[in-house]
């Protein structure tokens, strides 16, 4: 009786359902026990489990403990039913890094957009960098009764226990920016593979060897940086430059420190150790860092880009406009990527079908006045 790609306990729930609209079960009749259901469809008795208590929260049955399950009148349903409708079934819920006025804002209007079309609404929810924190809104959020989560993880190496539970147990989740390489699970990215390998092949048309990778994190912690480092290699890999490790600065604890002028002397330090090993071009993990480097970099008397080009990632224009020197940049489609994550997770909510893809959004090459000739800064000592 049960074929197809939808889950087994989302084709009970729409075989009993259908009983129960075509009046085939009457009210407070008793439905067929788990084990009974079980029996006769052919499932786990956790599958005929999870599909009464779907039934119970949609409102079209009752529990009573020791008794069994039993059909609601149809005025009780019907009344359920429309109030599931204006309520927590119609909630999407985001969970964000931070919430700030810059791109992270970016992803919203492209999903609260396409969640409005389809008649849900967009709840947010800022896990403030703490993988605590965002583990504790996975845990509560699905037993609210929020239909189904966009998540910006705060690394891919955190929290893979419970949002592989949840995947695996076909609740609606899927991932933005970031993605977890060792589940299949819906995910919407830029493509930042290429994001790397454009911005080294773009300096390195224009003469640099020497290209710096620099990045606040581990390479490890994020999807995006790893991509971006990866695409940074080949670039160098195609065109004969050896990635020399020594050149490569990540996991470095910058972004704790609180005071700008700590970091202003940290990069300081770090852009004397470039120039000693003969850095000419620092691809950026970020806007925010491009922006610090240059801050540090005019202080020092260093030349953007005659001495040194710097090229940052997402296109940030609170950075990328107002710094010192306009910073080149990778620039991302915030909002193509939030409407793309919103029709996915409709989708699972609506067809009950698991999202496994990975889709990446397409990045585009911003040049400004950061970058300039590699041939030049080889040539050039700090003044």
């Amino acid at each position: 009786m049960l074929h197809g790609d939808k889950p087994l306990y989302s084709q009970i729930i729409e075989i009993l359902r259908g009983y129960i609209e075509r009046g085939e079960y009457v009210p407070d009749q008793q439905l067929p026990t788990e084990v009974e259901l079980a029996e006769q469809f052919g499932v786990s008795r956790i599958t005929s489990k999870r599909a009464l208590i779907e039934l119970e929260r949609e409102g079209l049955i009752y529990r009573r403990r020791g008794s069994g399950s039993f059909v609601k009148k149809q005025s009780v349903i019907r009344r359920n039913v429309e109030e599931q409708k204006s309520t927590s079934n119609q909630i999407i819920s985001m969970i964000i890094p931070y919430v700030a006025a810059n791109n992270m804002l970016g992803y919203i209007p492209g999903i609260a957009a396409y969640l409005e079309s389809k008649g849900y609404y967009l709840s947010i929810h800022n896990s403030d960098w703490s993988s605590s924190q965002e583990r504790e809104l996975l845990q509560s959020l699905p037993k609210r009764g929020t239909s189904g989560i966009i998540l910006y993880p705060v690394s891919t190496q955190r929290n893979l226990d419970i949002v592989h539970a949840l995947h695996i147990n076909d609740y609606p989740i899927v991932t933005i920016d970031q993605y977890y390489s060792i589940l299949t699970m819906g995910s919407v990215v830029s493509d930042n593979f290429d994001g790397g390998y454009t911005a080294a092949s773009k300096l390195i048309e224009l003469g640099h060897s020497r290209i710096a990778f620099l990045s606040t994190i581990d390479i490890q912690y994020r999807s995006t940086v790893r991509d971006r480092y990866f695409g940074y290699c080949k670039a160098l890999n195609e065109n004969d430059i050896t990635v020399d490790i020594d050149l490569v600065f990540n996991g470095m604890p910058v972004e704790a420190e609180g005071n700008p002028l700590s970091r202003r002397e940290f990069y300081k330090t770090l852009l004397n150790q470039m120039l000693e090993l003969q850095v000419t071009a620092i691809q950026a993990e970020h806007d925010l860092v491009a922006f610090e480097v240059i801050k540090a970099a005019v202080e020092l008397g260093i030349r953007i880009p005659e001495q040194l080009s710097i090229v940052g990632f997402d296109n940030n224009q609170e950075y990328t406009l107002h710094a010192d020197v306009p910073i080149t940049t990778i620039e991302q489609d915030y909002q193509e990527i939030g409407k793309k994550a919103a029709t996915m997770i409709v989708e699972h909510v609506e067809t009950g079908v698991p999202q496994t893809n990975r889709t990446e959004i397409p990045i585009l090459w911003i040049p400004r006045q950061s970058t300039g000739s590699g041939q030049e800064a080889q040539n050039l000592d700090v003044e």
